[in-house]
Parts: structure tokens; sequence; C-alpha cells
């Protein structure tokens, strides 16, 4: 069709090797699956029980969104530098994309793009939050001079109707952990197709997804083999189900032992919604003689649209932010030396109760000089 695309892997499975023989990532009557889904049952039923206690009942996206209603993940983010000063540069030193234009903030949140946007000169900016922090938004606008310039609305994206047709910009902090994390991407995707006008642009404009391999025994041991012996007590079982959840946390850039691999990169101006389930190729290539103890996942992000493009990234190699990274520990321990190769395939996809957690699995293979392994692993970010 020669239309390009929103999504795309960097590498081929060809690119594997033709020994790479790829397994189902997602096979049905998986038991890790069950107890996967029945602990996120459990967490559900005590959601619920909390929610009882205070007197009201909320869905699982009302849980979403009154999550936000807090104001320490608030406070968290704007004293998230890299994150907050990113979005900030892109708006503030790129005038000619912002003043005198119709600006959408999708998920604005305390309203901190919003103000960027008038600030630097905005004819008008619309912003929408379904969380309860939009009173506060409205506070801030006032408490700042702008609220003749800001426009803001409590709803879902999907639900609300602006006073205008089209707007020239849309900014949208959406990104969670692992990038597609309770992202609101597909909001975001919703609003572009509705509202923005050719030729308008979004901030940010291109992200992408890298993986990484780490040392990492001492963590490993402590959070998921301490079970294995608990005050003489056989708890394995539950270092069996911690296995199955990513975890999220700062990766120390000495940790690293081979070398990035870009597995995806999104044009965010052209994907489509139902390209958010992938399945994607990595070759990793081991720097040093070490013990490879798990994968790390992270996610960079441009501003290309940007006279003066701006980026940021989440890795390990780079300053600190709420995003931190995803760490997937593998059950082989793989034992490379410098120049080893290790190949696999990344596949994510929405989980089909809750599209907002995901449904993960990563096969890789591995053949080195003192051991080697062909594993297809399942995980589950909840």
């Amino acid at each position: 069709s020669g239309e390009k695309e929103g999504l795309a892997a960097t590498l081929q499975l060809e690119d594997l090797g033709e020994d790479f023989v790829r397994q189902e990532p997602f096979p049905a009557n998986d038991e890790e699956a069950a107890a996967a889904a029945a602990a996120a049952e459990q967490k559900a039923a005590e959601r619920k029980a909390a929610e009882a206690a205070g007197g009201e009942h909320l869905s699982s996206g009302d849980y979403y969104w009154n999550s936000y209603a807090h104001f320490g993940i608030h406070e968290e983010m704007l004293k998230d530098d890299v994150r907050t000063r990113s979005y900030r540069n892109a708006i503030i030193q790129n005038r000619q994309l912002i003043e005198g234009k119709i600006v959408l903030d999708v998920g604005c949140g305390t309203g901190i793009m919003s103000l960027f946007a008038a600030q630097t000169g905005a004819k008008h900016v619309y912003a929408i939050d379904n969380s309860g922090i939009l009173e506060q938004a409205k506070q801030i606008a006032k408490d700042n001079g702008m609220a003749d310039k800001i426009t803001l609305i409590r709803g879902k994206v999907e639900e609300v109707e602006l006073p205008v047709d089209k707007v020239d910009v849309i900014i949208s902090e959406w990104m969670g952990y692992f990038l597609f994390y309770e992202s609101m991407l597909d909001t975001v995707i919703y609003a572009r197709d509705k509202w923005l006008n050719k030729g308008g642009c979004l901030l940010p404009d291109v992200c992408n997804l890298s993986i990484v391999g780490i040392e990492d025994e001492e963590y490993k041991e402590e959070k998921i083999a301490w079970w294995d012996k608990v005050w003489g007590f056989d708890m394995s079982c539950i270092g069996k189900l911690a296995m199955l959840e990513p975890l999220v946390d700062v990766v120390e850039e000495r940790a690293i032992v081979t070398d990035h691999c870009e597995v995806l990169r999104v044009d965010l101006m052209t994907v489509k919604k139902e390209e958010l389930a992938f399945e994607v190729p990595f070759k990793l290539k081991a720097l040093r003689n070490d013990h490879c103890h798990a994968f790390v996942v992270y996610f960079d992000m441009w501003f290309q649209c940007c006279h003066k493009p701006i980026h940021f990234s989440t890795g390990p190699h780079a300053r600190y932010t709420h995003w931190k990274q995803t760490v997937f520990y593998l059950d082989e321990v793989l034992m490379v030396t410098e120049g080893d190769d290790v190949r696999g395939v990344l596949a994510c996809r929405p989980n089909a109760k809750n599209p907002r957690d995901l449904d993960i699995n990563i096969q890789y293979k591995f053949k080195g000089k003192y051991n080697d392994c062909d594993v297809s692993q399942k995980f589950f970010l909840r």
C-alpha cells in the first residue's frame, strides 16, 4: 500500500537465524496463566474490600482513574526532572508550534503541560482528565491567571465533546511502565483520529522499546530464591508466582552485560490501536564474561516535529525517571562470554479482561561455552 507503518519491529525473525524456532507465545490452558489470573483476582477482591470499607464501589476502570487523584502520584511526576523538563522544553523552545494554536492536553493531571502551552502563547488549551485531580487543575489555572486560556473538561476522552471541531496540537504524557502498562496510548490515538488537524502535531511523536541483559544475582536471590526456605518452611510456590511478575526498579548501569537492542519503534502519528499487540525479535551480544540473570526493558521518547528536537531515555544508562526500568528475571541463568549472542522474541498483548494490564512472553535461546538453553517464559504486568 506504500503507507508508513506506525509500529515497526527493528529486527525481523529471519535475523535470528535458521535454527531459531519460534514458539507460540500465549498457549491456552496454561497453569502459570491460571495462577497469575488467580493472583489478579485476589488483588481485585482486596481492592473491592477496601472500596467497600470506604463506602463506595469502583469498577477497575474507575479505580485506575481514582488512583490518579492522589497527590503523591502527581508530586512524583512533577519532580521527575527528565520527564517534566523534556515536555517543557519541547513546548517552550518551539514557540512556532504553539503560539496562536488550539492545543489539546490528553490526561492533563495537574495541568502542567497546559500551563506551559498557555505560557507559550496558545490561542486556547483544552485539557481532559477523568480523575478528581481536575478540580485542583482548575484552581491552579485560576491561581496562575490562565483560567481564560485553559478549559478543563472532566470525563473520558472517548465520551466528551470539545467546543471545537479540530485542534492543532495534542500533548499527552501517556506512557506507563514498560511503555504500555496502564498507558493511555489507545486514548491518544482516539483523540488524534477525531480531533487533530491535517498538518497538526503530537507531542511526543515517536517512541521506542529496547532490551538489554543484566547481572543481578544478589537481588534475584533476595526477591525470588528467598521463598525457597522461609523460617524453615518451603514457600517456593510464591517464588514461582513472583517470577511471573516483572520488577519495576532502578537498574545500575554497571549491571549491564550485553549491548542494547531496539526491538520496536512507534510513529505516534500513524500507529493504530490494533498494533499495540506485538511480537518482535531481538538479538543481544555479551560485552563481558559474566552471568545474565535478567532482561531489562525500557523506552525512549522523541519530540521530532519540533524545530529543536527533544529526546529522553528511561534506560539504565540514562538519568533517573519515575518509570525506572522493567526487569524480567530468567528461569535459566545465562553464563555468557564476551561476544556470545542471545537471541529471542518478545511478545506483548493487552490483557483480555483489563486492557491496561499486559500479558508478556519472552522466548530466548542461548548456546554458550558453559551452558545453553531454549526457554519460553510468561510474565504478567498487573
